[in-house]
């Protein structure tokens, strides 16, 4: 179990029998907006649980009555204030690696190995779509909100957006949602496949996320690890070289013990047992 503390997060093992574990965006007085210590704790938290043996599955949710209402305003007036001063040439550079910081710490998701399904309940806005976009799985409720925001605010999302939702919800949509930053529903996430499923409360989610999950946990942890590594490579590969990749891939982790488990379970009409990751 993680016991370091965090000021904008909180890791939770619900069970202590169980490989799920859930992280919490913990700043629900303020809708769980993104300050500076966000961007510094959430790697530091992704790459906890990612070496952790005991964690098979992620769950990333927010506290209180909402997911992430974006980039927090302050934090904001903080950036321009920064490196709106003295030689431009100097301050865009600061400005450029101060950008690149963020976007790593929201790509920390994909670099995890381990699955992280976003469980989205209330506001999820501009920075909260950068983060959701980056996970593997997302559930919402049907009243959640969404809105790719940033244009109402004078800024080109940076964090990941105009990348990852195109391929998630088709070009033509991505650029509406981006352009107009108007609000959609979590019924409308569905229908434009931003999210696998929706549910009509809190609860209901919470119950169908923790079912999914715990299924996800029982798995094979290579074979687990495997299917998200080779999907998120194979974007930016031909079908040939996804092909190549994920054979030189197995040929490191077919033979496994997990594959005997699963043979051996199968044929013996059992549920596997794998050893921790």
């Amino acid at each position: 179990m993680e016991t370091e503390k965090y000021k904008t997060l909180e890791i939770v093992q619900k069970n202590p029998k169980s490989s799920v574990f859930y992280l919490y965006l913990n700043r629900p007085s303020q809708r769980n907006a993104l300050s500076p210590d966000f961007f510094t704790e959430f790697p530091k938290a992704l790459y906890a649980l990612d070496h952790n043996p005991q964690v098979n599955v992620i769950v990333l949710s927010g506290a209180g009555h909402h997911f992430c209402s974006g980039i927090d305003l302050a934090s904001l007036n903080s950036i321009f204030k920064d490196h709106s001063s003295g030689d431009r040439g100097r301050s865009g550079e600061k400005l450029r690696r101060h950008i690149l910081g963020m976007q790593d710490a929201i790509t920390a998701i994909e670099r995890c190995r381990k699955p992280v399904i976003a469980s989205i309940h209330g506001a999820c806005i501009g920075g909260g779509v950068d983060i959701i976009t980056a996970c593997d799985i997302r559930f919402c409720t049907k009243d959640a909100i969404f809105s790719v925001k940033e244009v109402d605010l004078a800024i080109t999302a940076d964090l990941g957006t105009l990348q990852r939702l195109p391929s998630i919800v088709g070009y033509g949509n991505a650029i509406e949602l981006a352009l107009t930053a108007r609000r959609f529903s979590g019924l409308e996430a569905k229908e434009l496949s931003l999210v696998s499923r929706v549910f009509d409360s809190k609860h209901e989610l919470d119950e169908a996320v923790r079912d999914v999950a715990e299924a996800m946990a029982s798995k094979s942890p290579l074979a687990v690890i495997g299917t998200k590594a080779v999907l998120i490579k194979s974007r930016d590969l031909t079908v040939d070289q996804g092909l190549d990749y994920v054979a030189t891939r197995n040929s490191a982790t077919l033979l496994s013990d997990d594959l005997k488990e699963a043979v051996s379970a199968h044929t013996q009409k059992r549920k596997p047992a794998f050893a921790k990751l």
